[in-house]
């Protein structure tokens, strides 16, 4: 190897290790950046922001109040995907508001839902990006005997089922809040969601919860040696 080609390969090194890498967040109030005046609510994108190293940056395109269907209709998903380059990645989580009836909301799981997710694959997957399905967080609505109630239904199921047919990574947040939520009960579970004695909301965290789901995306992450693990550090 000649010194010039030692040189180059270096520089090349270099080079990489400065260009950051993009995490962009598509998704609804679970996920999005609140206004101070609605503190101490928050959402886990914020929290995600946290657990990256020096060269990945996040961008949390996630909205209040938005579904797949309205995150589209209003042009946040254009503006967004207009932005991706090739190897960022870009975490998709929608479903708490498709279910709503509201006809500028609503989804059908297995029809515009899935259709709806497929677009935020394939138009990411043009741009070189890496899209990640996520299903929903789970809400703190719990039933007499302790478990927690079901408000998600087939929105959980369709996410899943997308992002296999589609062949892209797919992390059950459902499923790892639901585990942290009935280990902690009806009680201590107050702590991470934006829970007050102004306000008993048991759908969106506080910062402290947001934080804590962030957590869990980057264990999961973590734990199953994917390559957004490079990117990703312990808090």
């Amino acid at each position: 190897m000649t010194r010039l080609t030692v040189i180059t390969l270096l520089f090349l090194f270099v080079a990489c290790k400065q260009q950051p890498i993009n995490i962009w967040l598509a998704g609804d109030s679970t996920m999005a950046w609140k206004k101070p005046s609605r503190s101490p609510e928050s959402g886990w994108g914020e929290g995600l922001k946290l657990y990256v190293n020096e060269n990945t940056m996040v961008h949390n395109h996630a909205a209040s109040g938005r579904s797949s269907k309205s995150f589209i209709d209003e042009g946040r998903w254009q503006n967004m995907v207009d932005s991706l380059k090739k190897g960022d990645y870009v975490i998709i989580q929608f479903g708490h508001n498709d279910e709503k009836t509201k006809e500028k909301l609503h989804t059908t799981p297995y029809g515009t839902f899935k259709e709806n997710l497929k677009k935020f694959i394939e138009e990411s997957k043009q741009k070189g990006a890496n899209p990640i399905v996520c299903s929903s967080i789970v809400r703190r609505q719990f039933n007499p005997d302790g478990t927690l109630k079901d408000t998600h239904g087939d929105y959980i199921t369709a996410a899943e089922e997308i992002a296999k047919e589609t062949k892209i990574l797919y992390v059950d947040m459902e499923y790892l809040t639901h585990e942290l939520v009935t280990e902690m009960g009806p009680d201590k579970s107050k702590e991470i969601y934006n829970y007050t004695s102004r306000k008993q909301d048991s759908t969106h965290l506080n910062v402290k919860g947001a934080v804590r789901v962030a957590e869990l995306f980057v264990k999961e992450i973590k734990a199953r040696h994917l390559p957004l693990s490079a990117y990703l550090n312990n808090k």
